[in-house]
């Protein structure tokens, strides 16, 4: 029983995936475009190539790691196979989680109004700083996901043998082994992105939140669009500041060895790490026009497609 609602859970998690591709790929085609039409790469562009980008390959790897445990599990397992996987894979989480956080920071700067001195700074030099920011991450990224190849992850070596069969006993004192280098790595590769989202998505969600209630105190009873933008503004801020923690979560738990490959555990964390990536994509989407203008376009001529075909 267990097994069969593992599987509906990684099955879920791959339906995910798929639409977190259509997602990412839908940000990443409209922004790749745009910059060739109008040949200027803003700092806002450069920020969604890089991270759906890096959302697309880490939900690809994300796919292609459920099928391989999945069918091939005996040389999924194997030392050298294992270690490549965890390596990219934590690359890509690594990479995406400082990508999703420079957005935040972006947003902050652009629309909150602080007047202090050092976020004024800020303000006035975040577009000339942007592309530092992200090549200083992924490569920060790729140097803090380097010891994975090292087999910090001893976890294969426990799994030789069937998956029925396996000790519990000897996957704790694996994980107990592993587990200060294990949350060291993870201090360094995912709190700090961390922190910084939070602290960024919480000031701008104040400055927002502080200059709706000046608006509608202002307001002669007649519903304000500019104040309603706003209040759209947060809600998204929230759906992000939510959906990021929950992803954070996910993977710590992932990463702490607690559960035993497909278990019910595992699989749920799984289908939460698949959803927020793909959730995050959709609100980007819905809450911009420009990302909406394609998908509702290729609707548009698939509705007509299908009605000259039924005539």
């Amino acid at each position: 029983m267990s097994s069969l609602i593992s599987l509906l859970f990684l099955a879920i998690a791959i339906v995910e995936s798929m639409a977190g591709l259509l997602g990412n790929g839908t940000i990443l085609a409209v922004t790749s475009i745009s910059c060739l039409r109008s040949k200027i790469l803003s700092p806002y562009d450069m920020i969604m190539i890089f991270l759906s980008l890096s959302r697309f390959f880490l939900q690809c790897w994300m796919m292609l790691d459920f099928f391989l445990s999945l069918f091939y599990e005996t040389s999924y397992y194997e030392k050298h196979f294992f270690a490549i996987f965890k390596t990219v894979f934590m690359f890509l989480n690594y990479c995406s989680l400082w990508f999703a956080t420079w957005l935040s920071v972006f947003y902050c700067t652009k629309i909150a109004g602080f007047t202090q001195s050092f976020f004024i700074w800020l303000k006035q030099r975040i577009s000339s700083l942007m592309p530092w920011m992200l090549i200083t991450s992924s490569l920060f990224s790729f140097a803090i996901s380097l010891p994975f190849a090292w087999d910090i992850y001893n976890v294969h070596d426990n799994f030789t043998a069937p998956l029925t069969v396996t000790n519990s006993s000897e996957w704790t004192v694996t994980m107990k082994a592993s587990l200060v280098l294990l949350f060291l790595f993870c201090i360094a590769g995912v709190i700090v992105p961390l922190i910084v989202f939070v602290v960024s998505s919480i000031l701008l969600i104040r400055s927002l939140w502080i200059h709706t209630r000046q608006m509608q105190n202002n307001a002669t009873g007649f519903r304000d669009p500019s104040s309603e933008a706003h209040i759209g503004a947060i809600k998204s801020l929230f759906s992000f500041l939510f959906l990021y923690v929950t992803y954070f979560i996910s993977l710590l738990l992932l990463l702490s060895n607690i559960f035993v490959p497909l278990s019910i555990g595992e699989a749920m964390c799984t289908a939460v790490m698949a959803a927020c990536p793909a959730g995050h994509s959709m609100i980007i989407i819905w809450s911009n026009p420009k990302f909406r203008e394609l998908p509702a376009r290729i609707l548009h001529r698939a509705n007509c497609h299908v009605r000259c075909r039924s005539m």
